[in-house]
């Protein structure tokens, strides 16, 4: 597998993951004013999920543009 078949395939991964947390976080959300105390573990997950997915997408981006 080349390197740019391993980025795409990294990058549907964290897609896969940040949506998922994206749905936790909604779902917290509806929940509240149940489980309040979790909001800031489920909103730095998901941060961390969603800037990772940016940060793999710009690299196959960049990739991508050097071929």
């Amino acid at each position: 597998m080349t390197d740019l078949e391993e980025l795409k395939q990294r990058v549907q991964k964290l897609q896969s993951r940040a949506a998922t947390a994206k749905t936790q976080l909604h779902d917290l959300a509806e929940c509240l004013p149940n489980y309040w105390t979790e909001i800031v573990a489920v909103a730095e997950k998901t941060f961390d999920a969603f800037a990772q997915l940016d940060a793999a997408k710009r690299e196959l981006a960049a990739s991508e543009n050097s071929r």
